[in-house]
């Protein structure tokens, strides 16, 4: 066995690195060191990457015990709070884990998907035709984030009234603004430096959605929860094996953590789909042929294979997401390596993604590969892997076929060609450069 793997030691520029160019970072770890290396961040233990698919199903197999993903997102704590299931590791996160699951899968879905094409209509009803006064493009990106964000209000609070979402929507984006800044994810910069600093600012709007937030909890607990099949109201009626509800604080956690999680995540990959999907017309033709005859029947989208395809494509080419991480609360074997207590190991989805062996031609944005050959879970985690996997993966998964259903049947966009897209990291995600600009030159 050997020691720690050579890799990225000097700590302050490798910090820097991380945060401003992880890609490239990544990319130049993986040509001078392979497929597994070491790196230091400032405020973290020493971590140690891996993308081979037998150390990441070593990784995935722990049961929580021993690889503690709890104890690798603590810089997440400050913004999703103490008692949410990404901050939680072993037994309890079972049992958080078991109460939130039932109301993300199964025939569940299917009551959601009218209300996620509603959503999108509207959205798309708004968008700016191309003129022949002038050439103005517009930004994907941020309608993204308006429709998943409504659409989290809509079937995980239950909040139906434009006005009532109003306020809540604007507390949210501006959050989501301050937390963009991707250095707040360093402990030492989560403090309050007068009332300018971006920690003051992010505590100031945390401190209202905080309010909000139990507000709708104590509505939904005195007016019951009878009819009712928004996600808060399932999560209010759950209980565990001894009978116990969720607490106040758990609920208030979890519902932090779908915000945050369910709505940026999914945004992002919407606007990355449409940036490979409108620059590859074959692609886009294939999509258009498949979706015509059901495009508004949220049951048989959800089942159209090249779609399917062409969303799992996206989440490979460009994970939202980089890597997943656990923390080691004893002396552990993982590849070649013998790995301390306190060491903290990766599975970098990034790299993962790119591997030749399991993606040929890794580089293209091809949909195709997903109806030749299943892939493994090891190979292809977007949503992590293992008892850690996203509880919110096939709510993602739907909530993207039914927005780019109705974005694809009811307009034609074109991207902007004096935009060159890139990959940039906002907070804990990669983004498109500019937003992914188009024009719309016509709307259904």
């Amino acid at each position: 066995m050997n020691a720690f793997p050579p890799g990225a030691t000097a700590t302050l520029r490798t910090t820097w690195r991380w945060l401003r160019e992880p890609i490239a970072f990544f990319d130049d770890c993986k040509r001078r060191y392979g497929d597994t290396f070491s790196m230091r961040i400032a405020g973290l233990p020493p971590i140690v990457v891996f993308s081979d698919p037998e150390a990441v199903k070593q990784i995935f197999a722990d049961d929580g015990h021993t690889l503690e993903a709890g104890k690798f997102n603590l810089s997440l704590r400050a913004f999703l709070g103490e008692r949410s299931v990404l901050m939680l590791d072993g037994d309890e996160h079972m049992r958080q884990r078991k109460l939130l699951l039932p109301p993300f899968h199964g025939e569940r879905m299917l009551t959601y998907g009218r209300a996620m094409m509603e959503l999108a209509d509207a959205a798309i009803d708004g968008w700016p035709l191309l003129s022949g006064s002038g050439r103005h493009s517009f930004a994907l990106h941020p309608s993204m984030q308006t429709i998943t964000l409504q659409i989290i209000l809509r079937t995980v609070f239950g909040i139906d009234e434009a006005a009532a979402m109003a306020p809540v929507e604007r507390n949210i984006a501006a959050l989501l603004d301050i937390a963009a800044w991707a250095p707040l994810l360093l402990p030492p910069l989560q403090r309050d430096f007068g009332a300018w600093s971006p920690w003051a600012k992010f505590q100031k709007e945390a401190a209202e959605l905080d309010r909000t937030l139990r507000e709708l909890i104590d509505r939904r607990r005195r007016e019951g929860t009878a009819g009712r099949t928004d996600v808060l109201s399932l999560l209010v009626g759950a209980r565990d094996e001894e009978g116990a509800p969720l607490t106040d604080d758990e609920l208030r956690d979890e519902l932090v953590t779908l915000l945050v999680a369910g709505h940026e995540t999914t945004a992002t990959s919407l606007a990355w789909a449409l940036r490979w999907i409108l620059a590859r017309p074959k692609v886009e033709a294939r999509l258009m042929e498949e979706l015509a005859p059901v495009a508004n029947q949220p049951d048989r989208v959800a089942k159209l294979e090249y779609l399917d395809a062409v969303v799992r494509e996206t989440l490979r080419l460009q994970p939202v997401v980089p890597i997943v991480g656990r923390v080691l609360a004893r002396d552990v074997s993982i590849g070649d390596y013998q790995l301390p207590k306190g060491s903290a190991v990766v599975a970098s989805i990034y790299l993962a993604h790119r591997r030749e062996a399991a993606f040929p031609d890794a580089e293209e944005f091809r949909p195709e590969r997903f109806l030749e050959r299943k892939a493994s879970p090891n190979e292809w985690y977007p949503f992590g892997g293992g008892n850690r996997r996203c509880i919110g993966m096939a709510f993602a998964l739907y909530e993207m076929k039914m927005v780019l259903a109705r974005i694809l049947t009811r307009t034609t966009l074109r991207l902007d060609p004096r935009e060159h897209i890139k990959v940039v990291r906002r907070s804990i995600t990669l983004t498109p450069s500019g937003g992914v600009r188009v024009f719309m030159h016509a709307r259904a």
